[in-house]
């Protein structure tokens, strides 16, 4: 197994490696619409796949399905290997597992509410503060009830049976006003309309799913279909921030290693920091701090480093950086500004280079094995060995139909969980009320003023936070 793999080659033929014990230092892919970042892309994750690593990738312009299928030689492809003087070219297609949110094209992908709690459903859900405090005692007082919250249904009829006894659920779970309840009703409504009502129920997604390996010890490359997910970009990058947070509570503490277990591409990354608050931009920059740990390696894909936070640019050691044009002034100061991140090679003049790659050119920048960025080189990088473009709708039949995971997440199920409890509990009050209204108010035995007395008293401490994932277990880290 080699300790490196070459990404792309230089002008004077020399190759340009990464080295596998510092792929999960983080890497960045950066360049303008048509440059050649989703070949890039693509390139990495076939070296990775080769190493035995696992890949998780978002296909945003449908165009990553290719790298299921050998590339098919043409003269375009011959010119560039006699170019840069590669002979050993094999085309290959790799194993591939296709994904998808709304299940058309690929396996259906779903979570539970529970499983994604309050603090991004609160995020998805574009919440205030009074709203988000609501949406945390609803969670608390689920957990605290036995109660499973799976799909969306659970969670609007548990916000139902709270404004309806909000007297009674206050001394323990605060204020619960009929006003936040209608609104964050209604942004349930519109997440349902985009999707929600098929990406929250069960059979949940398993995340030990990533890690398998084909029979050729070829990592898996999983790629989540997003053609029509990234219509709604909220959802996009708070599944894909989910699927990081849950990565880093299930996998173990690895410490230093020879390879990452997965290799995690977050395409269109912009979108994950442009309406992110700061207390959550803060966590993601410690998720991607501890990530690496886990033997996770995460690579983001945008137009310009600056969409990224500084704090989390500068934990990407591995750079990529195609051409960016500079017309205007701001354009201009942005290549100026990217040139900066690199560490400068005497030899090239990189804010010169920036606006003058040809399309498959890039300048490249990897952490040597002593975890050090090399210095800035322009290079070609080396063309996949995959076909490039997507795959027509038999071929991807075929391959989904030979799947691992063909008929494990197709058909929905509905078990018993807080929709079917508090549609019995308020059925039975409603035939109860008719026969208390002629009774009177029934009076309470010692034991129940106890019990109702020791509540209040426990209401009056502070209340656990019920914030899940990652975004909760480092909460207090720094």
């Amino acid at each position: 197994m080699h300790s490196s793999f070459i990404v792309g080659i230089d002008n004077h033929f020399n190759p340009i490696s990464l080295e596998l014990k510092m792929a999960n230092r983080h890497g960045l892919i950066t360049g303008a619409t048509g440059t050649g970042k989703t070949v890039s892309l693509q390139k990495i994750a076939e070296l990775f796949s080769e190493s035995g690593i696992n890949v998780f990738t978002a296909d945003v312009k449908g165009d990553l399905s290719g790298i299921a299928m050998p590339a098919a030689p043409n003269d375009k492809l011959k010119q560039r290997l006699t170019k840069l003087k590669i002979i050993d070219y094999t085309p290959q297609g790799y194993p591939v597992i296709f994904w998808d949110i709304y299940g058309k094209e690929g396996h259906p992908l779903r979570t539970t509410l529970s499983a994604m709690g309050p603090l991004l459903l609160g995020r998805l859900l574009n919440l205030n503060d009074t709203q988000q405090g609501i949406l945390n005692a609803a969670f608390s007082y689920a957990d605290d009830e036995g109660w499973l919250l799976l799909d969306l249904k659970d969670l609007r009829r548990l916000l139902e049976w709270m404004q309806t006894n909000a007297t009674e659920l206050q001394a323990k779970y605060g204020n619960i006003t009929s006003t936040s309840i209608g609104a964050i009703q209604r942004n349930l409504f519109t997440l349902s309309e985009a999707g929600g009502e098929v990406f929250f129920g069960e059979p949940a997604f398993q995340i030990n799913n990533l890690f398998q390996q084909d029979a050729s010890g070829k990592g898996m490359i999983h790629i989540l279909d997003a053609t029509n997910l990234i219509n709604n970009p909220l959802l996009y990058s708070t599944f894909l921030l989910w699927l990081l947070s849950d990565l880093f509570e299930t996998l173990p503490e690895l410490g230093e290693v020879d390879k990452p277990k997965l290799a995690f591409f977050f395409d269109e990354a912009h979108l994950l920091f442009s309406s992110a608050p700061k207390p959550l931009l803060e966590k993601i920059e410690q998720l991607v701090r501890l990530i690496r740990s886990k033997g996770v390696g995460v690579y983001f894909i945008t137009q310009n480093p600056a969409d990224v936070p500084d704090t989390v640019l500068s934990q990407l050691g591995n750079r990529v950086q195609h051409a960016l044009r500079g017309f205007t002034p701001k354009d201009q100061k942005v290549i100026k500004a990217a040139a900066l991140t690199f560490r400068q090679n005497p030899k090239l003049n990189t804010e010169k280079a920036i606006s003058e790659l040809a399309v498959g050119e890039a300048l490249l920048s990897f952490l040597d094995e002593n975890g050090t960025p090399a210095i800035v080189k322009q290079a070609f990088v080396v063309p996949p060995q995959s076909r490039i473009g997507a795959i027509s709708s038999q071929e991807k039949a075929t391959i989904m139909k030979h799947s691992p995971f063909n008929g494990v997440y197709d058909t929905p199920l509905d078990r018993e969980s807080a929709y079917e409890i508090l549609g019995k509990k308020m059925e039975d009050n409603t035939k109860q009320a008719p026969e208390q209204k002629s009774k009177g108010r029934p009076k309470q035995s010692i034991a129940q003023t106890m019990m109702n007395s020791a509540a209040r008293s426990f209401g009056t401490q502070i209340g656990r936070q019920i914030i899940r994932g990652i975004l909760g277990s480092i909460m207090g880290k720094k």
